[in-house]
């Protein structure tokens, strides 16, 4: 039931994920970063009528096309968490800074919280809060298609960056470790940049986030 079609995004190459229900035809734009336009006509060659827009966190070439969107759309938006509030605020001077054009300001209809939920169609995503790449950092986890949209928490062979304002390598590490493996091995991710992975991979083979790295007492790097 669930498709998905990737659409890089802005000259950062952001991953939107383009997902929908292919029974009821209901779909999301999952962090429409910019490049509104084409992102408009991808959605109209598959018949796709969008619903809602989803973010999984604040930053500007994940979030910057959201409100033009929603009113385009007559949708509502929903997430990040709202500990990513202030970055959500920051977008107009983000955009300045990176040289994106100019999109209609928003605040989320809904913030999310660890542990919801959020329907498209006939599916659902667990709704998982991953704080550290920045305080309100969610994901959205498909359990029965095994699919994960990880935004800028994990990539393959690596991790997201925790240099910017609020952002915690430590609590990323645990966000990672402690609430997304328990979905299982199996799980194919979509991350913001660059290529899909799965879990089980990343635990044998990430340089940050291995299991072989930390000690399984008190998950502390080994």
């Amino acid at each position: 039931m669930l498709k998905v079609m990737i659409a890089p995004v802005t000259p950062f190459q952001q991953n939107c994920s383009i997902v929908w229900c292919d029974e009821t035809m209901e779909g999301t734009a999952v962090d429409p970063g910019g490049d509104f336009d084409m992102l408009k006509d991808a959605i109209a060659q598959q018949d796709i009528k969008v619903t809602k827009v989803l973010l999984t966190h604040g930053h500007v070439d994940h979030a910057s096309a959201a409100g033009t969107m929603a009113e385009h759309y007559g949708v509502k938006i929903e997430g990040p968490h709202e500990d990513d509030l202030f970055l959500i605020e920051g977008l107009p001077d983000s955009g300045r800074k990176y040289n994106f054009p100019a999109y209609k300001p928003f605040v989320p209809d809904r913030w999310l919280t660890n542990g919801e939920t959020v329907t498209l169609g006939n599916l659902t995503f667990d709704v998982v809060h991953c704080p550290g790449h920045t305080p309100g950092h969610v994901v959205f986890v498909h359990k029965p298609a095994k699919v994960a949209f990880v935004g800028d928490v994990l990539f393959r062979g690596s991790i997201g960056r925790t240099d910017f304002p609020r952002g915690n390598h430590e609590q990323l590490l645990s966000s990672i470790r402690k609430r997304l493996w328990p979905f299982g091995d199996d799980i194919t991710f979509v991350p913001g940049h660059g290529q899909t992975s799965t879990f089980g991979w990343e635990r044998k083979t990430n340089p940050f986030v291995a299991d072989l790295l930390f000690d399984d007492e008190d998950d502390a790097p080994a």
